[in-house]
This record gives structure tokens, sequence and C-alpha cells, in this order.
């Protein structure tokens, strides 16, 4: 017997929702999956290969191929062993969570969430910000819009905005046909590119000539690739969607809920072959534009700050195919921050409404949308749509997460015996802390913005917990067939139930509880009641279903016990299921707690006991507005 407690609707068919809806029941296959990821992955060819050239110089190929060593030695091993442990898409952070318990785990997680916040948030605004670069330095379109950025890319977010208020569909279709023209016409500017390099070998010995005269050995130009390549860290987002997208792709027949290993294995081939396809295009497009665009034209004002590839395409191939060119990346840019915003919006009502740190209408995604693009709007303006100065932050969010990734599969794989894993795992993950090290020290923007979310973050959490601290918390109670048996038997009478510490169950505990109440309520015989003893689990969870189980000890002494997260809730709503389910307004008598009532209610809050009986009252007066039918409450 069960009933279930009404929880706060949410649309039935919001944005996030229908923005990542399959193909059919059973999804879509790897490779168009990889297409809704590479509009965030791949669209950072747009501005990735400036990014470099104005961090590594001469050293941007060098440092390039150390940073794709990294994603392909790193970040995809590291990934695919998330996919693994996590085929639901719930990432790092949940393996985290799962790893650590209690409020440490809620915290912990709490801080993720603001840099994967700092991560999506700043694709958003860095991808409109690149955008609106392409548009403007168009040659057809520089006169006009030159001096305009700001407004322009506040316009994108704002259309982005827009789009997700009224729903978004059929974004897998969408990303094919945008990566697939992207990546086409990227194909081409870089093959036309090299043939320049090819016919013209000299810029190869120029390049080469002033590398060893600026850097010397080539011992000391690996040694300063090292040093900078975390500059380019950027260039390696993708992976923590690549695994947030997991339930779009379609597995075997076979797949079950529980071991959906079809689905494990076309995720782990979408990640390496998007990481292999990423780096074939870093490593290419860093090497044609560092030797065929002057170095001052990657700078601040320069016609390839933002957008190197673009440069190539209208200097080599004219201004039509240029054109076309900075159209595509106009719209896979553009593209990028629905999928961020996609990622946001399944991201937060995941975690916070859960915990009870976030108000109720987070459920629901237009407010949360509202609330996204205007943050988006700040960001932009703080930055003022700068391309590079979004950079550090950018690469400061997608590190963090890479970090906490490689702490989580190390975790995993020591839990699971595999010592060889764990060892190869902690050295990823210390290469991954020392490149976000790294990108903090030489770009604090990156983790001024982190902790400006996660204070943000944390604040709204905490107020939201305490403000929804008196909800009933329960989605639903489930009796067992002992415990039926107790209300149905008691239901011919009064129910009187008796709240009762869990850790004291001698029968003489029991027998002064049964004369204590008699006392109390100036009963002529003892009263035929139930004991009510709440185990709390852990106090840090919100939500929780209670399952009742019922037992009679020392031959006549009926005792339910429950476990929960708090033991005033708990209280409150088996006191409502018993009504409902009996017919019959139930009594419960709940001693008094001795000591400083401030800490008692702290107690409430932080470890799920404290000052139970007003508590215990003030759930019921919330959640059952009719005093005929609200269950009594006695203290004594």
């Amino acid at each position: 017997m069960s009933t279930t407690i009404p929880r706060p609707s949410t649309p039935a068919s919001s944005p996030a929702s229908s923005a990542t809806a399959p193909d059919d029941d059973r999804g879509s296959s790897w490779w168009r999956v990889m297409c809704l990821t590479g509009v965030d992955y791949f669209s950072t060819l747009g501005y990735q290969p400036g990014i470099a050239a104005l961090a590594a110089g001469l050293l941007s190929p060098l440092a390039t191929v150390v940073l794709v060593l990294l994603t392909l030695l790193g970040a995809l091993p590291v990934y695919r062993r998330v996919a693994e442990e996590s085929p639901h898409g719930e990432g790092s952070i949940a393996m985290l969570e799962r790893l650590m318990g209690f409020w440490k785990g809620k915290l912990f997680v709490l801080v993720l969430l603001g840099f994967a916040a700092t991560d999506f948030v700043i694709t958003m605004t860095l991808s409109a910000a690149d955008a609106t670069a392409h548009l403007v330095e168009n040659p057809n379109l520089e006169s006009v819009l030159h001096g305009h950025e700001l407004g322009i890319t506040i316009v994108l977010l704002a259309l982005l905005g827009g789009v997700f208020l009224r729903g978004f569909r059929e974004a897998i279709g969408v990303a094919v046909v945008l990566v697939g023209t992207y990546l086409s016409l990227n194909l081409v500017v870089i093959a036309v590119s090299t043939w320049q390099i090819i016919r013209d070998p000299s810029v190869v010995g120029d390049w080469t000539s002033a590398l060893t005269e600026q850097h010397g050995s080539p011992v000391m130009m690996v040694a300063v690739a090292l040093l900078v390549f975390p500059k380019l860290a950027l260039g390696m987002s993708g992976f923590e969607t690549g695994v947030a997208v997991m339930p779009l792709v379609r597995g075997d027949a076979s797949d079950t809920e529980a071991a959906p290993r079809g689905r494990v294995r076309e995720t782990k081939k979408l990640l390496t072959v998007a990481a292999l396809t990423m780096s074939g295009f870093l490593v290419s497009s860093s090497f044609v534009t560092t030797l065929l665009i002057p170095a001052a034209e990657f700078e601040d004002g320069g016609e390839a700050n933002g957008r190197a590839l673009a440069y190539l395409a209208h200097a080599h191939l004219g201004n039509a195919f240029g054109t076309t060119y900075d159209a595509a990346t106009i719209a896979i840019l553009w593209f990028a921050g629905a999928s961020a915003m996609a990622g946001l919006l399944n991201l937060i009502p995941r975690y916070l409404p859960r915990y009870g740190m976030a108000p109720t209408w987070t459920r629901a995604t237009r407010p949360l949308v509202l609330v996204l693009t205007g943050t988006a709007f700040l960001i932009t303006w703080l930055f003022d749509a700068d391309v590079d100065a979004q950079a550090g932050a950018y690469a400061t969010g997608v590190l963090m997460l890479f970090t906490s990734a490689g702490v989580a599969v190390t975790l995993a794989a020591r839990r699971a015996g595999q010592r060889a894993w764990a060892t190869a795992f902690a050295a990823i993950t210390a290469v991954f802390a020392y490149t976000t090290a790294v990108n903090v020290w030489e770009r604090p923007d990156g983790i001024r913005i982190g902790a400006c979310f996660i204070a943000a973050i944390v604040a709204v959490s905490l107020l939201s917990r305490l403000r929804r601290a008196f909800e009933l918390r329960v989605t639903n109670v489930e009796l067992d067939a002992t415990s039926q048996v107790f209300v149905r038997d008691c239901a011919r009478r009064t129910i009187r139930l008796v709240a009762h510490e869990s850790g004291h169950r001698g029968a003489a505990e029991y027998a002064a509880k049964v004369e204590q109440v008699r006392r109390d309520l100036d009963l002529p015989t003892d009263p035929d009641i139930v004991f009510v003893e709440v185990v709390v689990s852990d106090p840090s969870d919100f939500e929780s279903r209670l399952l009742v189980r019922g037992e009679v000890l020392h031959g006549r002494h009926r005792v339910m016990t429950v476990e929960s997260s708090s033991v005033a809730n708990a209280l409150a709503a088996l006191l409502l299921h018993v009504r409902d389910v009996s017919g019959v307004v139930p009594h419960i008598h709940i001693d008094w707690t001795e000591g400083n009532p401030v800490k008692q209610m702290l107690r409430f809050l932080l470890f799920g006991n404290g000052e139970v009986a007003p508590v215990t009252r003030e759930v019921l007066r919330r959640a059952e507005p009719d005093v005929a039918k609200r269950p009594r409450v006695h203290a004594g």
C-alpha cells in the first residue's frame, strides 16, 4: 500500500527535452549524436587557431600537438571510463556524488556545478562573440557593422533565448547539416592552404628559422610548448557534453536500463571519432594559420583575430567562398550556444531541485531560460564581447570538469581493484591539475568568473534549502503488510502513534513510554498505540521515499520503522498517509526536545533531527491547510 506525494508540475514538452529528442524510442545513430556534441566541440575551430597563435606564437603547432596528445591519451580514456560508469548521461559530477556522501558531497557537487555553469555559459557568450567577429569582419559588412560588436552579440544571445522560450526541435537533424557543412568547408580551407605552403616551401623555412632564432634547440622548443599549451585548453571542450547526450545514442535491442552495453559501446565510438577528427583539424589548422598569417593580424583589431581560418578562406578562395565560410561559422557558433543552453537546462534541474537547493520554478524551463540568458548578457557586457578575453574563463571551466572527471575515474578504478588503471588515471589527473593551475595562474579571470558562479549557486541553494525545509519532502510512502495490519487494527478506534528513538528498544523503554502517554493524555487505561521510529540516513538529502516496516517487539509492542533524511518530515508524511488509507485522522505523541531552541533548529536543518514536535506540526500545517483533516500532534 503506497501513496505518491504530489510534486510541482513540469511542462510536458520543454525546450530542453525537445532539443534532444531522439529519432525514435531507441535513440539515434552514434554519428548523428556526435554532430550534436560537435556543434560545441568542432565549432571551436572558429576561434581556436587564432587564440593558439596569440598564446604560443610560432610554437602554436607544437603546442597544439601537445594538446592533442593530452586529448587522445588523457581526456579520451577518462571519458570512455565515465561513459561506462554513468551510462544514463549523469557524467563525472554524478560519479563523484555517489562516491562522496552527506553534506560534503552536496557542497562538492555545487562547486562542480559552478564550473560547469562557467563552461556552458561562456560557451554561449564566447560562441556568440566569435559569431559576431565573423559577421563584422566580413568584407561585405565591415563598414556597416564595425563598432557594434557588443550590441550584435547581445542580439544573438537574445535570439538564442527566444528560440528556447518557444521550443527547440529537431536539433540532431540541424546539427548533422551544420557539422557536415562546416567540417567540409574547413577541410577545403586547410587543403588549399596546405597546397599554398607546398607551392611556396620558403614559408616553412622562414618559420623554422624564426623558431630557432627565438627558442634555440628543439629541446627548448618542446619545453616551452609544454609550458604554454595550457593556454590552448579550450580546444578540448566537448567531452562532458558527449557523455551528457548518452541517452540519445541508439544501443542494442538487448540493452536494458540497468545494463545498456550497446549504448556504452556506441558512445565510446562517438567520443573516439570526435576526438580523432578534432585532433586532425586542430593540428592542421594551427600549422597553416601560423605559417600563412602575419603575426600582427592575430592581435586585437587584426583581421585574423578570432577568425584565423576565415581569414585564409577569404585570402585564398575569394570573397564568395569566404562569405559562405563566414555564414557556416556563424551558424555553428550560434548553434553551439544552443547546445550549451540545452546542457544547462538538463544539468541544473537534475541536481538542485532534488537537493531542495533551488526554487520550485527551476523545474520549469522558461524561467530558467530567462535567468541563463540574463546571465549571458551580463558576462558579454563585462567582457565587452571580446573573444580573447573570455578564453581564460572558458578554459578554466573545461579544465575543472576534466580534473573532476579524472578524480572520479581514478576513485572508481581503485574501488574496483584495478590498480593499473587507477595509477594511469591518477597520472592523467595530475596533468589535468597542472594544466588547470597554469591556466588559472596566467588567466585568473576564469577562476574569478567560476567563483562568482559558485558563490551564486551556493547562496541560492542554501537559501532555497532553508526556505523549503518545512515542505513535506517525501515523494512516496509505502507500508509493508505488517504495518498495514497495524493501521487497519487501530482505525477501529483512535489511531495513536508515538515517536520513539530507534536506539532505545528495550522492553522497559517501551513500557515507560506507554505509561507516559497514558498519564499525559489522562487516559484511564494503557492506550492502544503504535511506535514510530525514524532512522536518519543522509540528512543532506532533500526528497526521499518512505518504506515503512512493521514488527512486534517483546511480544506486545507494535513498531513501525522508516529511514529518512529528516525525522519531522518523515513523521508528517506518514501521518498524512495513514489518514488517507484509513479515513481516520491520526494522533501522534512526541516528546519535547531539551536544549537551546536555536541549536535544535540548526540540528534539524543540518542533521535531520532537533526539535521534532513543533517542526512536525509546521510541516503538517503547510501540507494540509484544512484543520479538520490535519493530523493531531501532542507534545509532552
